[in-house]
């Protein structure tokens, strides 16, 4: 039903309105207080105003109704104002009429012509009002659920649209893709949509992130060991390109990728053949290969990194992933999707689409974790989000980023010093204010972060588990 706001002073207009409107189907809502007007507005979405222009006795110079129409226009510029006036306001009302109002009438009204214009402008669609936008809002947002269950994606937007329209083409084929995209912003659903869509369905689906583990460990995990390989190892080790045999692997963070390790997973794509650490004997596998990464590979490729040849190995097909910053419109279909049918005010909602999300949906699926869990009842409003843009308490200096060069590093990936030079220049142990904002400063790229403060990637991996920082 649509809501109708009523602002006056004199409680006799607000009855003879109410009533009339209510008879005409409009659900009603009334008061003498521009800033309950303002709260009603932000909060309820109404579908259309009726302000009179003056609120406090023996006041006739329009000049709070004008103050009210502005602030009404910059929260929700599409609601549509339709002025009641005596004849000693008629000179602004046409003034804001000028600036945006639909129309405005003259006390004493006509009931006909009002509920008229009223119901050209609810039903016929004349304006663009707050109720129809949110109406198509909720129409996106229905098909993005009916496509999050099917897919496990929650999306509204055309960006993202293409994405999933290519990966579930690419899917019915059995080549190598490349997903890449900010940390966040769902490289792994996208993934799963791959498998989910591709005739391996039923068949193995491992997950391996190739950033969280020890470089000494990786090249075990993905292609195991035998008995004695290394220190620890007690008895024969199964890699995950074996369980995956007839399957999908998905190799998160492959830019993490030892680059021993990348010659063994060269010889795998190209051949399906690999050996165990500590064995001669050779097996096969025929596994698909799904891989993403935050970082900017063709640099690791330049700077000797990253071997070239593996990389379009894998990049037959790339598939780059938005940040969420680039496709706004999944921002409140995520937000529904995460707080359910909890009421967004439209200041709210203004705030989030402001924001510039770094973290991308991971940054505003914990938003929304804060809210449920501190505000659990009650209109949402920008505050309960607690976003930390332009909090400037929260940032700190970055520290200098280090010279190229020779360097020394420690047992823990640590840059000491250039040897070149002779001397040994302490670099300061980040702490997890400096972790966050370097985080947030370049957008959750590992390989900067780490290149800030003079790490190892591994090294920025093991002091962010530390701190509990998500990347």
């Amino acid at each position: 039903m649509d809501k109708i706001l009523i602002v006056d002073d004199t409680p006799a207009v607000l009855q003879a309105l109410s009533l009339l409107l209510e008879i005409h189907g409009y659900e009603v809502i009334t008061t003498t207080s521009p800033q309950q007007a303002m709260q009603y507005v932000n909060q309820l979405r109404v579908s259309l105003v009726i302000q009179d222009m003056n609120f406090t006795g023996d006041t006739t110079s329009g000049e709070e109704g004008k103050s009210l129409f502005y602030q009404m226009r910059e929260l929700n510029p599409h609601l549509p104002v339709i002025l009641i006036t005596a004849w000693t306001d008629l000179e602004q009302a046409i003034e804001l009429v000028k600036a945006g109002a639909v129309d405005y009438i003259a006390k004493p009204w006509d009931d006909q012509k009002l509920v008229n214009t009223i119901a050209n402008l609810v039903a016929l669609g004349k304006a663009t009002t707050a109720s129809a936008k949110l109406e198509r809002q909720q129409d996106v947002i229905a098909k993005a659920q009916n496509q999050a269950e099917a897919t496990g994606l929650v999306f509204a937007s055309a960006n993202m649209q293409r994405v999933v329209d290519m990966a579930v083409q690419v899917a019915k084929s059995d080549i190598s893709v490349l997903i890449t995209g900010a940390n966040g912003s769902g490289k792994e659903k996208i993934a799963e949509l791959i498998q989910q869509s591709s005739t391996l369905n039923t068949q193995p689906f491992i997950k391996v992130n190739c950033g969280a583990l020890p470089a000494d460990l990786i090249e075990a995990e993905l292609f195991g060991a035998e008995a004695g390989a290394y220190t620890g190892a007690n008895k024969a080790r199964v890699g995950l390109f074996e369980a995956a045999d007839g399957g999908t692997l998905f190799l998160d963070e492959i830019g993490n990728l030892p680059y021993s390790g990348q010659t063994k997973l060269l010889r795998v794509l190209q051949t399906g053949e690999f050996q165990r650490l500590g064995s001669v004997k050779t097996l096969t596998t025929k596994v698909r290969v799904i891989s993403a990464t935050n970082s900017d590979l063709l640099q690791a490729i330049a700077s000797g990194e990253f071997r070239e040849d593996l990389y379009y190995r894998l990049n037959v097909i790339e598939l780059a992933l938005p940040a969420l910053a680039e496709r706004l419109d999944d921002v409140m279909p995520l937000v529904q999707h995460f707080l359910g049918d909890r009421q967004i005010s439209i200041a709210a909602e203004k705030a989030l689409l402001a924001h510039p999300w770094y973290g991308n949906v991971r940054e505003l699926e914990n938003a929304c974790k804060r809210v449920s869990v501190l505000k659990p009842e009650g209109v949402i409003e920008p505050s309960d989000f607690a976003l930390l843009e332009g909090r400037s308490d929260l940032l700190v200096t970055p520290q200098a980023t280090p010279t190229a060069g020779n360097n020394r590093v420690d047992m823990n990936g640590k840059t000491l010093g250039e040897l070149s030079t002779g001397s040994t220049k302490s670099v300061a142990e980040p702490n997890k204010a400096d972790l966050e904002t370097a985080m947030r400063e370049h957008h959750g790229v590992i390989a900067k972060v780490a290149r800030q403060f003079g790490l190892s990637r591994q090294a920025l991996y093991r002091r962010l588990d530390k701190h509990g920082i998500e990347y």
